[in-house]
């Protein structure tokens, strides 16, 4: 385990192996045990083949995939224990060389905000997505009541996990469609990959422009 008086974090072995405390190994190992069900599968309404997340897999296999929870001493503060999460993914990201850091992943698990209602999640993620994606790492929010839409299938919500959660990860050059909701965060994914925007993605870039511009124009 690594971590600090806001954050601990483990790797999904640690997890296996009992090394979580039983105050934080429950919701723990019940996202562990999710991740390896749901994320790495396919899914008929998804809208496209392959697994829900295709860095999943390999990222437990090259042992790259994190748990993470608040301590006791970090309490409900959830914007200093992101913060921290944001200074440890930078360490352990250091440590790994060429494309296997695109595998890092850290899910930190939240069982203490409301499974109703994922307003605070939201809202937590919101705040800190301006400087992950500006510092090139990108931050998910699961939530069981998330009813954001999938990109390919808008009736599936590809974002229900059964505990809140907030996943942490690599930016890289296909996750225009998640920023697209922010002039920032579109201009910080073209400051780092406009060189290199495969084909596809630049059509999603012109067409999201096109549709953006013709709805200001759209009285």
């Amino acid at each position: 385990m690594i971590g600090d008086d806001r954050v601990h974090i483990w790797t999904a072995a640690e997890v296996d192996d009992g090394q979580v405390p039983p105050a934080q190994h429950a919701p723990v190992a019940e996202i562990l045990a999710w991740a390896r069900r749901y994320l790495v599968t396919s899914n008929p309404g998804l809208g496209r083949s392959g697994p829900v997340c295709p860095y999943t897999q390999p990222s437990l296999h090259r042992g790259l995939f994190h748990l993470a929870a608040l301590t006791d001493a970090g309490g409900a503060d959830i914007a200093e224990a992101v913060e921290s999460l944001r200074s440890w993914y930078e360490k352990l990201a250091a440590e790994i060389d060429g494309q296997d850091r695109e595998l890092l992943t850290i899910l930190l698990v939240l069982p203490h905000l409301d499974p109703l209602s994922s307003a605070a999640l939201d809202a937590v993620q919101a705040r800190a997505k301006d400087r992950f994606v500006a510092d090139g790492v990108m931050i998910g929010q699961f939530h069981p009541a998330c009813d954001q839409p999938g990109l390919w299938n808008p009736h599936f919500k590809a974002l229900r996990a059964p505990v809140p959660l907030l996943a942490i990860r690599k930016l890289v050059v296909f996750d225009l469609p998640f920023l697209m909701d922010s002039e920032v965060h579109a201009e910080s994914y073209l400051r780092r990959f406009a060189p290199d925007i495969p084909p596809r993605i630049r059509d999603q870039l012109v067409r999201r422009l096109t549709e953006r511009r013709d709805a200001v124009r759209t009285p």
